[in-house]
């Protein structure tokens, strides 16, 4: 019988460390039933994914900065060029969906040129969107942390940064940068109130709450401890209560299948009291209670205790009206509150109420 000769020592940092490497089991090791999944094993897999989905996002963001950095930035004089090749560009797009609005044939020549027109304006729109969008890169920075991923914050800021283009009036005689940096930045909070929140609130309360952490960030900096709600008021100009509002408009809501401590096996919906959960010792009470309760009932007429019953609604939880109550047993509405106050007073007697009472303590 021949031996199976040993595997060649694999080069440093390849094979050799294959077995310090956390694999997912195939489908076909799961249907054996041989292996067991171990919890440690299990736990390093998932950071596994974790990290690689950290890498892959940083990866992604290092190639694009990366790609718009190739395209050199425009100054003031290249920004009003462009900005009128697409101005040119969007008044000859009108011009010919208006002479195809009103079925005119044009010159050959014509419609060549003003093609070639659209098609220039174009060019310009995308060689201005692709100089400024370092610009969205340097806003969105701002922005990370507050529930939105760097490159969805990235995403959003391009729509403002085309809304820029598509409005910028080069005759106001301002830089480009200028003007669409409030685009974007307008985009970008937008779309935080939209999506970074699991309850949204409205654009103008994100701004006010934004407002209100950042000068409660400069307090603190600035006094070396918590500003006061007094304190803040004061630098917003508005009430404490207000202040105290904002801030309760401000939290965000925790899930109640959040993982608590170290190990993770307890959630924080188990440490939270059901307000309407049933202690033993009550329903026990509850329990002897209904049995005294019947027992009492049992000394009184069966028309008195079945008024009782229905009037406070003892067998089915539903009360009934001295009108529902008088069609049942054929009556007025006026003799059933009068057997109802007779069977109270009864029920006043401290040979039964007695029995009662120990139970309201």
């Amino acid at each position: 019988m021949v031996e199976a000769a040993e595997p060649a020592a694999a080069p440093a940092g390849t094979a050799a460390d294959e077995d310090d490497e956390i694999e997912e089991p195939s489908e076909k090791d799961k249907a054996s039933g041989d292996f067991v999944w171990d919890e440690e094993e299990s736990e390093a897999l998932r950071q596994a994914r974790k990290d690689a989905e950290l890498t892959a996002s940083a990866d992604s963001v290092r190639a694009y900065l990366k790609q718009i950095g190739k395209v050199a930035l425009l100054n003031a004089e290249e920004e009003v060029e462009l900005a009128k090749r697409i101005e040119a560009g969007l008044y000859a797009t009108q011009k010919m969906a208006e002479h195809a609005e009103k079925g005119e044939k044009l010159a050959v020549a014509y419609r060549r040129d003003m093609a070639w027109i659209c098609r220039d304006g174009d060019r310009a729109k995308n060689h201005l969107l692709e100089a400024n969008l370092r610009l969205v890169v340097s806003l969105a920075k701002r922005y990370t942390g507050r529930g939105m991923a760097f490159l969805d914050l990235i995403q959003e800021g391009n729509l403002g940064l085309i809304r820029a283009v598509e409005k910028f009036d080069y005759t106001k005689g301002y830089k480009f940068s200028t003007y669409a940096t409030w685009w974007i930045r307008q985009a970008i909070t937008r779309a935080m109130a939209d999506q970074a929140r699991t309850i949204r609130i409205p654009v103008h309360m994100v701004e006010v709450i934004n407002k209100l952490g950042r000068i409660q960030r400069e307090l603190l900096q600035d006094l070396g401890r918590e500003p006061t709600p007094e304190e803040l008021a004061k630098e917003m100009d508005i009430t404490p209560e207000k202040v105290l509002e904002i801030q309760q408009y401000a939290r965000e809501p925790i899930s109640l299948d959040q993982t608590i401590g170290d190990e993770g096996d307890s959630q924080l919906g188990d440490f939270i009291e059901d307000s309407e959960a049933v202690v033993a010792v009550d329903a026990v009470s509850f329990t002897l209670l209904q049995d005294q309760l019947q027992s009492v009932l049992e000394t009184l007429s069966e028309r008195e205790a079945g008024v009782v019953r229905l009037r406070f609604g003892l067998t089915d939880g539903q009360p009934r009206t001295l009108d529902e109550i008088g069609q049942v047993y054929g009556v007025t509405r006026e003799r059933i509150r009068q057997i109802e106050s007779k069977t109270m007073s009864k029920l006043r007697h401290p040979s039964r109420s007695q029995v009662l009472r120990d139970y309201l303590d």
